[in-house]
C-alpha cells in the first residue's frame, strides 16, 4: 500500500505540471484515434466484402457500360452460382451536398447476394412488387427524415430529368461495418425509361457481381469470365470486390499515408513532452534518491519509481484520451455526414491508443531513470546544499 500511495504523492507534488502533461496526453490520444478511425473509415468499404462475390466491368473504364446479354453468358462459366448488376445513378438529391450512392439493381437477385442488408419481409415485398419503388438505408432515411410511402424527387445527371420514387422499404446493416448510406430502385424501370428517351442506351449494364460457389477459386473464375469475353467489342476486368473496392482507396493513397504519419508525428511530439517533464522530476529530486540510497533501497527500486509515476500518468491520459475519443468520433461521424458511411472506432484503433499512451510513458522514463539510478549518494546529497 505504500508504494502506491507515494507514487501518487510524488505525480501530484506539482499538479499544475502534471495537470498540463495530462491535458497534452489526452490531446494526443484522441487526435491519434481520430485519424486512425478515418483511415479505418477509408478501407470500410473493402473490409465489408465478401471474398464469395466478383466484379466484372468493362475492362477499360468503369464509365463505359457492358452489354445485357453477358448475363447469361457469365451464368454459364464454370464456378459462378449467381449473376446479378447494377448501374451507378449519380442523381441529385435537393442539392448537390446531399451526396449518397444510388444504385439501380436487379431486384430478383441483387437483394439475394446481398444477406447483410438486412429488410423487413413486408417492406421487401412492397419493394419488389413497385416499379417505383425504392429501399434506403437506415442512416440516410434518419438524415433526411424520410419514413415509408414518402415520394423522394432525384434529379439525374448520367440520366437527365427528374425521377421519383416511392420508399417502400429501410435496411439496416447485419453489423457496423455495413454501409447504411446507399439507395436502392429498380433497374428495370430506369432500364424502360432510358429505352424510351435513348434507345441506344437501353439494355447497358454498369457493372456485375458475380457469386461464386467456392471463394478460394476466384482467381481462376475471374480468369475464365475474362477469357469468355476476350477479344469482343467490351473485355471485362474481373476482380474480387475487395480489390475492386481498393482500386477506389488507391486513388486517395497519398492523403491516408499522410493521415497516418501524422498520427504517429502527434505520438512522437508529446511523448518529447512527456520525457522533459519526467526529467524535470527527477532534478529535483536528486537529493530524495540519494537520501532513499543512502537508507538502503536499491537502484532498481528508485528507477522504478520513476518509471511507475511516468506509467501512470501516461496511462491515466490514455484512459481519459480513449473515453473522450468515443464522442468526438461521434460528432466528427456527424458532421461529415454521408462521406463517411461506415465511421466507428474498432478495438485495434483503441488497443493502439492504449499502447501509444504507456509507450510515451516508458520511453519517457527512460533517460531520467537510468540517471536517478546511477547518481551517486555523494552527490545527490550535495544537490540538497
Amino acid at each position: 500500500m505504500f508504494v502506491p500511495f507515494f507514487i501518487v504523492r510524488n505525480a501530484l507534488r506539482h499538479k499544475l505540471r502534471t495537470t498540463l502533461t495530462m491535458i497534452g496526453i489526452v490531446v494526443a490520444i484522441v487526435a491519434f484515434g481520430l485519424l486512425r478511425t478515418i483511415v479505418d473509415a477509408w478501407y470500410a468499404g473493402a473490409e465489408a466484402t465478401s471474398s464469395a462475390r466478383l466484379i466484372t466491368r468493362n475492362a477499360i473504364s468503369l464509365v463505359f457500360p457492358l452489354p445485357l446479354s453477358y448475363a447469361q453468358k457469365l451464368r454459364q462459366v464454370q464456378g459462378v452460382s449467381s449473376v446479378t448488376w447494377a448501374n451507378w445513378f449519380g442523381g441529385i438529391y435537393i442539392t448537390e451536398g446531399n451526396f449518397f450512392p444510388q444504385l439501380a439493381i436487379e431486384t430478383s437477385t441483387y437483394l439475394d447476394m446481398y444477406p447483410e442488408y438486412r429488410i423487413a419481409a413486408d417492406q421487401r415485398k412492397a419493394f419488389l412488387i413497385d416499379r417505383q419503388g425504392a429501399i434506403a438505408g437506415r442512416k440516410i432515411a434518419e438524415k433526411f427524415g424520410w419514413k415509408l410511402g414518402d415520394q423522394i424527387p432525384i434529379r439525374g445527371t448520367i440520366f437527365p430529368g427528374t425521377w421519383t420514387f416511392t420508399l417502400r422499404a429501410i435496411y439496416d446493416g447485419a453489423d457496423s461495418k455495413v454501409d447504411e448510406t446507399q439507395f436502392f430502385f429498380h433497374w428495370g424501370f430506369l432500364n424502360e425509361s432510358v429505352k424510351a428517351r435513348f434507345p441506344r442506351r437501353g439494355d447497358q449494364i454498369g457493372l456485375y457481381i458475380v457469386e461464386i460457389r467456392d471463394p478460394t477459386q476466384a482467381a481462376e473464375i475471374s480468369q475464365r469470365i475474362d477469357a469468355t469475353f476476350k477479344n469482343s467489342m467490351a473485355e471485362t476486368l474481373t476482380e474480387t470486390e475487395k480489390a475492386f473496392q481498393l482500386s477506389f482507396v488507391a486513388m486517395t493513397e497519398a492523403i491516408l499515408a499522410a493521415i497516418q504519419a501524422v498520427s504517429y508525428v502527434i505520438v512522437l511530439i508529446i511523448m518529447a513532452v512527456m520525457a522533459n517533464t519526467m526529467a524535470m522530476t527527477a532534478r529535483e529530486r536528486y537529493s530524495e534518491y540519494a537520501t532513499m540510497k543512502a537508507i538502503g533501497f536499491s537502484n532498481g527500486f528508485v528507477a522504478f519509481l520513476i518509471f511507475a509515476e511516468s506509467m501512470g500518468i501516461a496511462a491515466a491520459g490514455g484512459l481519459v484520451g480513449i473515453a473522450l475519443t468515443y464522442p468526438i468520433a461521434d460528432a466528427f461521424g456527424a458532421a461529415m455526414g454521408t462521406l463517411f458511411p461506415v465511421f466507428f472506432i474498432s478495438r485495434q484503433t483503441i488497443t493502439l491508443q492504449l499502447a501509444a499512451a504507456l509507450l510515451v510513458g516508458f520511453v519517457a522514463a527512460l533517460i531520467p531513470a537510468w540517471r536517478v539510478a546511477r547518481v551517486r549518494i555523494v552527490d545527490g546529497l550535495r544537490s540538497i546544499a
